[in-house]
């Protein structure tokens, strides 16, 4: 922080450029205003200076005392060359610096939005806060992740005012971000050690999003928490159901109550899974099927390894591109969404892979 140099220490040392003092407003002429530092002398608000805080200066009157930056040592007429504007700049990084040391909330309003979260000031400091670091009840949950959507959900905000604190901030940068989640990850971190992996809750999905869905509980009673502090969780698409999920929206919908189990807690963070409270399709596989068996599959997908096919509701086998001569040769014997028939080379339920041949 900077360090204020205080009258009784004036005689200790001289002044310094960029130090930040405090002094009494003697006077005052055209475009300037004249202070006196006591024992290290006089100084003068002038220039740009002056009219950069124009419209502070008209708010004190002779005899108030201000804290002031030193910007020259001495000019033409003798005088320190002193800034306000620089020196409010100074002592408000310092108040943000201690309020973030001291984990302190701040109450800001919003200016405007873009695509990437709210814009704001604090104390004439530009100021941005993620939409990442929003609450769960102002996230944006929009489908499809449309950033024209989003934006419009993000002006919504703008003119109202917000609880938020300091996520990171740098004064050489003139950067300040803020959050608003991150007193409700503070909450959530305390609630969730109360909780176990494998415990199941019951809840809502809330959101539907390319990549799984959200689904919010009421924390346990014997918490003693309020109904208002729901917890949310996330079911990624691969937990949905066994078989592969191409779409969320075909295995849940938003306002369905559903049952998940917990399957990972990272700090504020929990996820949950539907399928582990489903029967595993892999579990009774060998009592359908064997090594060497032909059965009829429906190709459903190809990637670099080869081609997924559908053997069963929601068993899925590989055919590995080592049969075919090359990725080009596989797309010009097999057609996506065709049946044909398959040799089963080898069963593994445990891992939950099935290897393939096409039978000729």
């Amino acid at each position: 922080m900077n360090k204020v140099l205080e009258i009784k220490d004036d005689s200790l040392r001289p002044p310094r450029i960029g130090e930040i003092v405090k002094g009494k407003i003697i006077g005052s002429g055209k475009s300037k205003v004249f202070l006196d530092l006591g024992p290290i002398g006089s100084g003068i608000i002038y220039g740009r200076e002056f009219y950069d805080a124009k419209s502070i200066l008209k708010g004190f009157k002779i005899g108030d005392e201000i804290f002031i930056k030193i910007v020259d040592l001495e000019n033409e007429e003798g005088y320190l060359e002193l800034s306000l504007s620089q020196a409010g700049k100074e002592l408000a990084w310092d108040t943000l610096k201690a309020k973030k040391e001291k984990n302190e909330s701040l109450i800001v309003k919003f200016l405007g939005a873009n695509k990437g979260g709210l814009l704001a000031e604090v104390s004439n400091i530009p100021a941005f806060l993620p939409v990442s670091q929003l609450s769960s009840e102002h996230y944006p949950r929009v489908e499809g992740g449309d950033s024209t959507k989003i934006l419009r959900e993000l002006q919504k905000f703008i003119g109202q005012e917000m609880e938020v604190k300091i996520f990171d901030l740098d004064q050489k940068e003139n950067k300040l971000i803020l959050s608003e989640k991150i007193k409700e990850m503070e909450k959530m971190k305390d609630i969730l050690k109360s909780y176990k992996v494998g415990e199941v809750v019951e809840g809502e999905i809330t959101a539907i999003i390319d990549f799984g869905a959200f689904m919010r509980f009421v924390p346990k009673p014997s918490l003693g928490i309020k109904e208002t502090d729901i917890l949310e969780g996330l079911i990624h698409i691969s937990e949905l159901d066994w078989q592969i999920v191409k779409d969320p929206s075909d295995i849940v919908k938003v306002g369905e109550k559903v049952k998940a189990k917990i399957i990972k807690i990272s700090d504020d963070k929990i996820f949950l899974s539907l399928k582990a409270l489903k029967e595993d399709p892999w579990s009774k596989i060998e009592k359908k099927y064997k090594k060497g068996d032909v059965a009829e599959g429906k190709v459903v997908k190809f990637n670099p390894f080869g081609a997924f096919v559908q053997i069963d509701k929601k068993v899925q086998g590989l055919i590995h591109i080592s049969e075919f001569t090359s990725y080009k040769n596989m797309e010009e014997t097999l057609e996506i969404g065709k049946n044909y028939n398959f040799e089963i080379l080898s069963i593994e339920p445990v891992e939950h892979k099935m290897s393939l041949r096409l039978k000729k």
